[in-house]
């Protein structure tokens, strides 16, 4: 699965991008530092099974156990994108990959809706969040209306339904048959396509847009950001996350250095080295400060990628072994997988996520905890330590 960074330029997402993954990225305080799409693999923190052995499964730090999942960071958005107005056909072609957006808004209201930077406190970061949801859904819409006249001559000669043939023009823009159903439903369109309205198809693929591009707030350069502001973003309908993705660079950097001891989502860092400069002694009282106040989220950056995959995509972690009694793999590993799977899988959905051949000639399952028989409908639930059994070779 693909997390999408998205947001207007300066406004930190390569920060936060680099924070989460510690890629090799350029960071500047000018609109534009992205280009191209960076590309790398952050993780979600849960807690492994292996604290309820005796012994650590070695896949985890301490009983904390981090999944991979990837992360892009795509071009900063300006106003009009969906025209090709700065980067705008980049950013939305490479924003079509991701399942969930993570919106990185400048809270402290220091850059201008092109992301230039302006005094704190003079731009309102709720403008940031309403335009890229236009831009998102005006692009789809403009997908949509190019070739509307000839996609309903194609539903009324082949007696198509609506639902098929919105999902194939979107495909481009990640969209499935499911979601394009789904929003018709939400917006009750039972009428006549060719009868559809500019306002009903904008209305459409608004509903659209919410579907398929989840996205959730993080409300960046929070050590800076007026009260009013944070107060405002947080009565928001979404979820937003309070993030300081330069406190939080600065601790994993720190923690890479043997500085400090520190693990990606922690309440607070341990310092552990003797050699520090009065300058770094400041910043890292800085950190500690400012993740008192946050308490006990951090710098934020954790809990928000956690919650863009827990709570707004509605994830679980199971962890797949093929000996039940010892939690096992046929090479001794120790719960070597985690796989995350969307709430409301079954055992013979992870049998096919483990690999075809298996969910194919899946039988049964079994419960490592409990030693209990699972059935092919059983729902997963979080945390849980599956055994599929399968005919298959």
């Amino acid at each position: 699965m693909t997390i999408g960074l998205a947001g207007k330029p300066n406004a930190g997402k390569s920060t936060f991008f680099k924070a989460a993954t510690m890629a090799d990225v350029e960071i500047a305080n000018y609109p534009f530092t992205t280009i191209n799409a960076n590309r790398g693999v952050t993780y979600v923190r849960t807690t492994c099974p292996c604290i309820e052995r005796d012994e650590r499964c070695g896949n985890c730090t301490d009983g904390i156990r981090y999944v991979p999942i990837e992360m892009i960071d795509v071009a900063g958005l300006v106003p009009d994108a969906h025209k090709g107005r700065g980067l705008g056909n980049a950013f939305l072609d490479d924003l079509r990959q991701a399942q969930a957006i993570i919106h990185v808004i400048d809270a402290s209201g220091s850059t201008d809706i092109e992301g230039n930077p302006v005094d704190i406190g003079s731009h309102d970061p709720m403008d940031d969040v309403d335009f890229l949801n236009r831009e998102i859904t005006m692009w789809m819409f403009g997908i949509l209306k190019r070739n509307w006249e000839k996609l309903m001559r194609k539903i009324k000669a082949e007696g198509l339904k609506a639902e098929h043939v919105i999902a194939e023009q979107l495909m481009g823009a990640g969209v499935n048959g499911v979601q394009a159903q789904e929003a018709l439903m939400h917006c009750e369109l039972f009428s006549e396509c060719s009868t559809w309205t500019d306002e009903e198809m904008l209305k459409l693929c608004d509903e659209i847009r919410r579907i398929s591009k989840p996205t959730i707030i993080a409300a960046n350069k929070i050590d800076i950001a007026p009260p009013d502001n944070i107060e405002r973003l947080s009565a928001l309908d979404m979820i937003v996350v309070p993030t300081s993705a330069a406190a939080e660079l600065a601790l994993r950097t720190a923690a890479s250095s043997n500085i400090i001891r520190y693990d990606p989502g922690d309440p607070d860092f341990t310092v552990v080295s003797e050699e520090l400069n009065d300058a770094q002694k400041k910043g890292l009282d800085n950190v500690h400060h400012l993740m008192e106040q946050m308490k006990p989220s951090g710098c934020g950056i954790q809990e928000c990628i956690n919650q863009a995959v827990f709570d707004l995509l509605d994830l679980i972690v199971v962890y797949p072994v093929e000996d039940e009694g010892k939690w096992m793999d046929k090479n001794d590993r120790v719960l070597p997988d985690a796989y995350l799977m969307k709430k409301g899988s079954n055992a013979h959905d992870l049998a096919y996520r483990v690999h075809s051949d298996i969910g194919d000639r899946f039988l049964y399952a079994v419960n490592a905890r409990t030693k209990m028989r699972l059935g092919e409908k059983h729902e997963l639930e979080d945390g849980d330590i599956i055994k599929i059994v399968s005919s298959a070779k």
